[in-house]
């Protein structure tokens, strides 16, 4: 554990310089990500309320433990998208399950005489595997959600012009239109319903998903409630523009698939070329395995691969 401690180091090292980079943004870039997340930050009574109804929930549901660890800050952040996954589970709940699984399948390895490292991997992995499901199952969620705006904003302006109101036109979304944006929309007309201004569900709305194309349709809806316009030429626009990026997007990313493809290969090339050299000489290959140096040499290599398969990805990720 030790000899990991130099990659570790690297790894945090490398992390905080990017942080300390994406967060030297010019003036101007940073007022205009301001104006457009407006919509998701809230105000501080927001908060305040959100975590106090967080810490009641967990003090009624599950007592001390549960209530404790709902105060955290990782708590909201994994709620946020259990809600995107559209998985109803409590995320205070969650994390200390993964916890207690992690903890009980590194005491185990311990006590069937495994090492410490392979003991303390195994319950990373156990803890970190339903989270990487988690946030595979939120992205693909997300981005048949963000495909189907378009289609939900012809929709919607076609409703408005045959002379539906706003409600009746998000309720026509919820009945005509498949899920995932079914579920959102009809969420929205029922939180209406109750007594909510449309206004402030749209606005849950675009908390819940945090995407930047809702956020644009509910910027654009809250503009129109109070200046008045045409709203059903504003959200053709919208879905236009939307649709533009889409297919954009779709070229970017048959651009770069070759690239994506070479981290891939990069990571997986070194660790075939291992179990080969350990097929066809043990002798050679076995001393990353039981010598001091040879270990400290294998996870040297196993951080650093992982960092270049960070980077890679990180270029071919071009936002559009």
């Amino acid at each position: 554990m030790f000899l990991l401690l130099p990659v570790a180091g690297s790894m945090m090292l490398a992390w905080g310089i990017f942080q300390v980079a994406m967060d030297l943004r010019t003036a101007r870039q940073r007022k205009v990500l301001e104006r457009l997340s407006e919509v998701r930050k809230g105000t501080r009574e927001q908060r305040v309320k959100e975590m106090l109804l967080r810490k009641r929930v967990a003090e009624l549901q599950g007592g001390f433990l549960e209530s404790f660890v709902a105060r955290l800050q990782v708590v909201s952040r994994l709620q946020r998208i259990l809600d995107q996954a559209d998985l109803d589970w409590s995320a205070s709940r969650l994390l200390i399950n993964l916890v207690l699984a992690g903890t009980g399948v590194t005491v185990a390895m311990l006590m069937l005489k495994m090492s410490p490292v392979s003991a303390l991997a195994s319950g990373l992995g156990v803890a970190t595997l339903p989270l990487l499901w988690l946030m595979r199952r939120r992205k693909k969620r997300i981005k048949t959600l963000v495909h189907q705006l378009p289609d939900v904003f012809d929709l919607m302006g076609q409703a408005l012009r045959a002379g539906h109101a706003l409600a009746s036109s998000i309720q026509l979304i919820s009945e005509q239109m498949p899920d995932p944006i079914a579920g959102e929309f009809a969420r929205v007309f029922h939180e209406q319903n109750l007594g909510i201004k449309i206004e402030e569900a749209l606005l849950n709305m675009a908390n819940r998903i945090d995407q930047m194309d809702v956020r644009f349709f509910v910027t654009a809806v809250l503009i129109q409630r109070q200046t008045g316009g045409d709203l059903a030429e504003i959200l053709d626009k919208i879905g236009k523009v939307i649709r533009d990026r889409i297919q954009l997007l779709g070229v970017v990313q048959a651009l770069t698939a070759e690239g994506r493809l070479s981290g891939w290969v990069l990571l997986a090339l070194p660790v075939l070329v291992f179990f080969a050299c350990l097929v066809v000489n043990p002798d050679y290959a076995r001393v990353l395995l039981h010598e001091p140096n040879g270990k400290m040499l294998l996870g040297m290599a196993i951080g650093m691969d992982l960092m270049g398969l960070a980077m890679i990805k990180k270029i071919v990720n071009i936002k559009v």
